[in-house]
């Protein structure tokens, strides 16, 4: 089972990136996925999460509105579109799966993102 995510990189405030998390080794389809982030520090937290079919999707107050959460189950990804960063936003963003009603879950290694001047 892998998780693995792109994207992150140095971005200046108010600009955009687009995180990407590709899961192979079990049914992508079947799982709940979040994106959490982890910034020196602090504690992991929770950023969004998307259900298996992509109808329904939660936001951490902190970027509604900033960031959209999708998910491509033909291509076993899940984005993470983020805009309006702010030099808060960074941290390092974790893309995890969730068997909901089953003791399964996976996250990936992360993926840095910089937000600065």
């Amino acid at each position: 089972v892998q998780l693995v995510e792109t994207g992150g990189g140095l971005v200046q405030p108010g600009g955009s990136l687009r995180l990407s998390c590709v899961g192979s080794g079990f049914t992508f389809s079947r799982y709940a996925m979040s994106w959490y982030r982890q910034a020196p520090g602090k504690e992991r937290e929770l950023v969004a999460v998307i259900s298996r079919g992509g109808s329904s999707t939660n936001y951490d107050d902190s970027v509604k509105g900033r960031f959209t959460i999708s998910r491509d189950n033909a291509k076993n990804t899940v984005y993470l579109q983020m805009n309006s960063l702010k030099p808060e936003d960074t941290a390092a963003y974790y893309c995890y799966a969730r068997l909901l009603g089953y003791d399964m879950e996976y996250w990936g290694k992360g993926t840095l993102v910089t937000v600065s001047s």
